[in-house]
């Protein structure tokens, strides 16, 4: 059944862009400056500055998440037929730069404590693909809905097997495992300042590693690999992947405030375990005891047997009141473009998928916001 949605109450969305003070200010100053092109002071800055941040050596801003994922597998050599294995949960994001290079994602499944690749099944895999001969190219690791994996394991496993790490951060800045910052994890981390991000540059990503050379090497490849001459001089493809300096300075605004989003989503989280733990069949989302999530996503799971109604008519029952919730990612090895790809595991994020649901979490919302969400919520429970 269709909802009608109730458009005279105030709309709600799932995690909507939060200004602070200084955004408008600093991209006044790159309108004065007149450095409205790629790249410019402000680019320059917000790379440090963010480096900084997520305590690692060199940062380099580029026009999206998916970007510096893409920049990343270039930067590992990645070839068309080489294999990449990859977290299923997660937005098709993570996987689509593998088959932008010829190259065929694998996926693994999560595990139950942090919805996070599972080390057990990725070990199985990459002893699978040791005795067959054929080893992976790389590995990439989502930390998602803000919350890390757990990468003691992970990267024991992976460094037992030379196979190197992306971690894709994209949905976690600002979260920690054993309190190292999230993007420190790999060979190179990806971040992502899409509007909905915990902070956002209305668009651009980040590729950060402590690797000097690796990090010149992205930067050659995302301005169109230019070589140094006094003409535009050629010897390999690149991209157009660069930031704008207007978006990193808007990005540099939003980094200030950072720790505020940070502690305002938390809340989030603690104000829906407070007021939906007690509701049969209802859980949320594990947090795993080595690390802090930065909670850019509160997310539930709906047993509808208990709960007495499934996860889709809560959604509906949302929506009808103007409020914005959607399902937990589809399963990459679910989509239809991914139907050939192989598997390892797969039932547990596909459980989550369908018991799932993403609440409002934004940096901005109230607490009768909050009040509003939580009792519609409630009310769809026993009404199966």
């Amino acid at each position: 059944m269709v909802s009608q949605v109730d458009g005279t109450k105030k709309r709600i969305y799932l995690s909507p862009p939060d200004m602070g003070d200084d955004e408008f200010t600093l991209l006044k100053d790159a309108f004065d400056s007149n450095w409205i092109a790629p790249l410019g002071p402000h680019v320059d800055k917000f790379e440090d500055e963010f480096a900084s941040c997520v305590q690692m050596q060199h940062a380099t801003a580029l026009s999206s998440g998916t970007a510096a994922i893409h920049i990343a597998l270039k930067l590992l050599g990645i070839q068309p037929g080489d294999e990449v294995l990859c977290s299923s949960l997660t937005f098709i994001a993570t996987a689509s730069p593998i088959v932008h290079e010829g190259a065929q994602p694998v996926f693994i499944d999560s595990d139950a404590t942090s919805w996070n690749m599972d080390p057990a099944l990725l070990e199985k895999e990459l002893a699978a693909c040791s005795k067959r001969g054929a080893m992976p190219r790389a590995v990439i690791v989502v930390d998602l809905y803000g919350q890390s994996a757990d990468y003691d394991t992970i990267c024991e496993v992976c460094r037992r097997y030379e196979v190197p790490i992306i971690e894709d951060a994209a949905e976690a800045l600002g979260g920690s495992y054993k309190s190292k910052p999230l993007g420190g994890f790999g060979e190179m981390a990806c971040f992502s300042f899409n509007g909905n991000k915990i902070i956002t540059a209305s668009g651009g990503g980040m590729l950060v590693s402590d690797n000097g050379d690796l990090m010149d090497r992205a930067r050659f490849l995302a301005t169109h690999a230019r070589d140094p001459a006094p003409h535009y001089e050629h010897s390999s493809v690149g991209f157009n992947y660069r930031m704008s300096n207007l978006l990193a300075a808007v990005g540099r605004g939003q980094l200030r405030v950072l720790k505020d989003r940070v502690a305002a989503r938390g809340r989030n989280f603690a104000y829906y375990t407070s007021h939906l733990s007690d509701l049969p069949g209802v859980k949320l989302i594990p947090q795993a005891a080595y690390g802090q999530s930065n909670h850019w996503l509160t997310c539930i799971t709906v047993d509808p047997v208990s709960f007495g109604a499934p996860r889709e008519s809560v959604r509906l029952a949302l929506d009808a009141e103007n409020i914005e919730a959607r399902p937990v990612w589809k399963p990459l090895h679910l989509q239809p473009v991914f139907r050939h790809c192989r598997v390892q595991g797969g039932e547990i994020a596909k459980s989550l998928f369908e018991r799932g649901l993403c609440l409002p979490s934004g940096s901005s919302l109230t607490e009768p916001d909050l009040e509003r969400i939580v009792r519609i919520i409630r009310g769809c429970c026993g009404k199966l």
